[in-house]
């Protein structure tokens, strides 16, 4: 991995951010062409591409949500969607966590000594999932400004929908500024960065016992 200093790293999760933003209208128009294999991320790029490939996760899992909510889905349109959503959640996990392990290893080379005996403070969320987060408000400002923008509604339906876009781009951007901070408590020494990992149990089929017993009484 290439060594970043923490305003690189700074600078790579504003990007990420703009990233998001950018994709969610450019992907309703065409689809991203991502490489089957989901290669290492060893610098900058790499974890924007990381970055992009668990955004595209959120995309999707909005979509297949929507269908799964039709009032006229069947059991079948309903079980595919249900397998489809497992499936792109595992997924989705799998990106946060190796998103939160790229930015590890590129921080821990900033980090002050930690003072003997001193307990080490972490953070209840890390920047992965927050990052998470960010797609996931990308995705609903979209779909807001798209009602705030649609024909053949009431003005007060317009007004309620302006307000709530207004409050998401708020609640946005004071995420991205606490991103920014933490990197900045970071390197500081405040707090100390971690991966944590979701070990999801469902998909396996070594875990689920509605999988496992089955098998075995197959």
């Amino acid at each position: 991995m290439s060594n970043l200093s923490c305003d690189d790293i700074r600078s790579l999760l504003r990007r990420a951010f703009e990233a998001q933003a950018v994709t969610v209208a450019d992907w309703h128009r065409q689809e991203p062409a991502f490489s089957a294999e989901t290669p290492e991320a060893a610098d900058g790029e790499g974890f924007l591409d990381l970055l992009l490939r668990q955004h595209w996760c959120n995309f999707r899992l909005w979509h297949v949500e929507d269908r799964a909510r039709r009032k006229d889905a069947g059991a079948e349109l309903i079980a595919d969607c249900k397998y489809a959503i497992d499936k792109l959640n595992q997924q989705r996990n799998d990106l946060i966590e190796r998103l939160d392990l790229f930015l590890v290893q590129a921080l821990m080379p900033l980090l002050p000594a930690q003072a003997e005996g001193a307990r080490a403070r972490f953070n209840t969320e890390t920047i992965g999932v927050a990052l998470d987060r960010g797609s996931i408000l990308a995705l609903k400002m979209y779909h807001m400004r798209e009602q705030a923008e649609r024909a053949g509604v009431t003005a007060d339906f317009v007004a309620e929908c302006s307000r709530k876009l207004a409050v998401l781009t708020e609640q946005r951007a004071d995420l991205e500024q606490s991103v920014l901070d933490l990197v900045e408590d970071f390197a500081a020494g405040l707090k100390r960065p971690k991966v944590y990992y979701q070990f999801k149990m469902y998909n396996d089929p070594r875990l689920n016992p509605e999988l496992y017993t089955r098998k075995a009484g197959a």
